[in-house]
């Protein structure tokens, strides 16, 4: 008999309920035979026969219904990653070279003020004085404290050198993603919804091993 079979119909006639391998004879009441009940009872007792059913039906068919939610999700998850593959590889060049770009900043920024520590030093020492030298150092330190307090104001962050190279890889990520072409947002939703179909099949999983545990204690009682 079909699983798509109604209640209803099921019950019009009598009928065999297998239970591991056993056959068990169902005699369902027949409609306009009241067998010297009120027709109160008689729906009462129909109930509790198609309440009965209902649940034999899904306990037998949980696991058949485990496994095919199982099945859909694993097709989800690996076609999830088949639109994620491509992305992942230009994401990946994209990371790179954003890598790079923001290495390649940072140096020229130690290289700057090594060129300016330099200057400091080469005029202090041989072109003028400390005197002359320390209004100038300390206008230079008070310039350096004003360009940090302004990025503060600009960013809402603190001026930290990793949180300095977080923003600037950032914005050299953002900006060879719209180069290339490369849809974060859509990257994004995709990393989301494989993350949630993911949790899915492992709640799935979880369940059923459940089930079969509990069986097993059952069995063994």
């Amino acid at each position: 008999m079909p699983a798509s079979t109604l209640m209803h119909i099921l019950l019009r006639n009598d009928f065999k309920l297998v239970i591991n391998k056993i056959a068990h004879d169902v005699q369902c009441p027949k409609e306009g035979k009241s067998l010297g009940k009120s027709s109160n009872e008689d729906t009462a007792e129909m109930k509790n026969v198609k309440s009965l059913v209902h649940r034999l039906f899904t306990v037998l068919h949980l696991e058949e219904s485990q496994k095919k939610r199982e099945h859909h999700l694993l097709a989800k998850i690996d076609h999830l990653k088949e639109q994620l593959q491509p992305l992942e590889q230009v994401k990946a060049r994209i990371e790179a070279h954003s890598e790079a770009k923001t290495y390649g900043l940072l140096w020229a920024g130690l290289a700057l003020l090594s060129v300016q520590g330099g200057a400091l030093a080469w005029l202090t020492w041989w072109v003028y004085s400390w005197d002359i030298m320390e209004p100038v150092t300390y206008f230079i330190t008070f310039a350096n404290s004003m360009v940090f307090f302004a990025y503060f104001l600009v960013t809402r962050q603190d001026y930290t050198y990793s949180a300095v190279k977080s923003r600037q890889f950032l914005q050299f990520f953002h900006k060879k993603s719209k180069q290339q072409h490369f849809d974060v947002e859509q990257y994004n939703k995709l990393k989301q919804d494989l993350a949630k179909v993911t949790a899915s099949l492992e709640q799935a999983r979880c369940s059923l091993s459940l089930r079969i545990q509990v069986e097993e204690l059952s069995g063994k009682n």
